[in-house]
């Protein structure tokens, strides 16, 4: 195809002992998925329908990157995530049948513009620009599902210059992945590269600039980048 402009390389993600890459197509966020971090926000835990945000292909970044600090912020937040990257697709898929389209998990950040998506918020305005902001989303390589199965618990936290800031556990959640790739499947069809970062625990916030931010799923690796 000849193009009028030069075209972008497809944004793609290494994969843990594969020499192949992971190319991203769609990226979305689920909002508020943990109770206690529901609460922070001033939200209520009671288990109502999940709700999603996204973020483009191209703010993807990896693990050991130093980024610069995002601009039109003063109050960038981390929120530490798992991610699970699809390998198929399909729309209104059943939760017992959802997890045939996994091909693997990742260690993510949703890195996100607080101030701006609070002022979107009292506005009653998008959120976009608080959450789909250039390089929002560091990311370690993806470790495939037929290696370390579904990680449905363990350990998930966030270290800013070696303090813990967030702790909590997989099985906190309140919806579980398949519950929630269900759900999403039933608002957009499914395809295969899209990831979804499947929430954050209580305890985000600031990140400024020289702060070295580490974080890690059990099971399914470690992240660390640092902000100039």
């Amino acid at each position: 195809m000849s193009t009028v402009i030069p075209a972008w390389s497809i944004p793609s993600i290494p994969v843990a002992g594969e020499s192949g890459r992971f190319p991203v197509r769609r990226i979305y966020c689920v909002g508020r998925n943990y109770a206690a971090h529901t609460r922070e926000m001033g939200g209520d835990p009671t288990r109502e329908d999940p709700f999603f945000l996204m973020k483009p292909a191209d703010a993807i970044v990896m693990h050991g990157t130093t980024l610069p600090y995002p601009q039109a912020t003063r109050n960038l937040h981390h929120e530490i995530e798992l991610v699970v990257a699809l390998k198929g697709g399909g729309a209104n898929v059943p939760a017992d049948k959802v997890m045939d389209l996994v091909y693997g998990y990742a260690t993510g950040l949703d890195m996100t513009r607080r101030d701006l998506q609070n002022a979107a918020k009292a506005g009653g305005k998008p959120w976009d620009m608080g959450k789909g902001f250039d390089r929002s989303a560091p990311i370690t390589a993806i470790q495939p599902a037929s290696r370390i199965g579904h990680p449905s618990k363990g350990a998930i936290w966030v270290k800013v210059n070696g303090k813990t800031k967030q702790s909590g556990d997989l099985a906190d959640m309140i919806w579980s992945v398949p519950e929630t790739l269900a759900y999403l499947s039933g608002l957009v069809e499914l395809q295969p590269g899209d990831l979804v970062f499947t929430g954050t625990p209580e305890g985000v916030g600031p990140v400024v600039s020289g702060d070295l931010v580490e974080g890690h799923v059990e099971g399914v690796g470690d992240l660390a980048i640092r902000y100039a």
